[in-house]
């Protein structure tokens, strides 16, 4: 038994940020942002527009693509690194917003912005397993909520967004593997100072943002992601020219071009929506993918290699026959 992808969907909110309304906000420039991450937009969640409105609207386009109801749905896994409650989680929200009442599994899981493609790995192994037969996963953020506007090392990269995907059982190879791995001895690279057991100290004060040691963590997400392609494809005996598309996470233009280099890879092979999105955490990998899925370039029988890497460190990737 595999599980496949039955549908994707995909939600950005209504307002745009551009490079030059960010120029007015913080000491950087158009050149600037485009030289160094690829950025020349990116959408941003209205006041009172939540993680689990985005997931909501991603949710019911994956289950409409999948010919599905609401009421079909046995599993929701969220991955989300800003969630609307401590409790309850965003699976049980969104649970609850799409009328499914009938007591299936909901929950989140927090992985940074791996988060979509370890939500991805746990619901195959449920239909895998036979546990579920119409999976809800979706990766859905609202990082702009907790970055610092004054920062143009962090502020210019992240992003709103959401992406979800409905799995359902298959006979034939779908989701081929997921490989998650995690070392958490970087963890002062790329984090969120505070939290509930810390009191939100930092939050009270006003100075909890998003940290991150920018030229560290690039070194090690493009050797961590170069070892994680080669063990993804070595897995499976696979050569890299088998490949139809990498869909990677949008963290920066320059990591995700290194990566097609480490495959010898086109770019003509790689989805790439940061420019356009800017780096929407555990959305990214889902929006991506159903960009591709729906202006046709990704189509059914195709080859797919979906990777991720996030604070933690977390990194992961789904090798996916679409």
């Amino acid at each position: 038994m595999y599980s496949r992808i039955a549908g994707t969907g995909s939600y950005l909110p209504e307002k745009v940020l551009t490079n030059r309304d960010l120029e007015r906000l913080v000491d950087t420039s158009d050149e600037w942002i485009r030289s160094r991450t690829g950025i020349e937009r990116r959408h941003v969640a209205a006041p009172g527009e939540t993680t689990t409105d985005l997931a909501e609207h991603a949710a019911r386009r994956a289950l409409d693509a999948a010919g599905v109801r609401p009421a079909d749905v046995d599993l929701i896994c969220v991955g989300t690194t800003t969630p609307d409650l401590v409790f309850p989680n965003v699976g049980t929200l969104l649970q609850q917003r799409l009328g499914i009442q009938t007591g299936c599994p909901a929950f989140s899981l927090e992985a940074a912005c791996t988060g979509f493609i370890y939500a991805l790995g746990v619901a195959d192994k449920f239909v895998r397993l036979g546990e579920s037969r119409c999976a809800l996963v979706v990766g859905s953020e609202t990082l702009t909520r907790i970055i610092n506007w004054k920062d143009r090392g962090t502020c210019v990269l992240f992003a709103d967004g959401a992406g979800a995907v409905v799995l359902e059982p298959s006979k034939e190879p779908g989701i081929l593997s997921t490989r998650l791995h995690s070392d958490g001895r970087y963890k002062d690279l790329l984090l969120y100072p505070d939290g509930v057991s810390k009191g939100f100290d930092l939050v009270r004060k006003g100075e909890a943002a998003v940290e991150m040691k920018g030229n560290e963590v690039f070194k090690v997400a493009v050797n961590t992601l170069g070892q994680l392609v080669t063990e993804t494809l070595n897995a499976h005996r696979i050569e890299r020219d088998q490949l139809d598309w990498l869909i990677p996470h949008q963290a920066n233009l320059r990591i995700i071009e290194a990566i097609a280099r480490r495959l010898e890879l086109p770019m003509e092979r790689v989805i790439v929506t940061i420019g356009e999105q800017g780096n929407t955490s555990a959305a990214s990998v889902p929006l991506a993918l159903d960009t591709g899925i729906r202006d046709g370039r990704v189509t059914r029988g195709q080859l797919l290699l979906l990777e991720a890497f996030g604070g933690g460190f977390t990194w992961g990737s789904a090798l996916i026959r679409y």
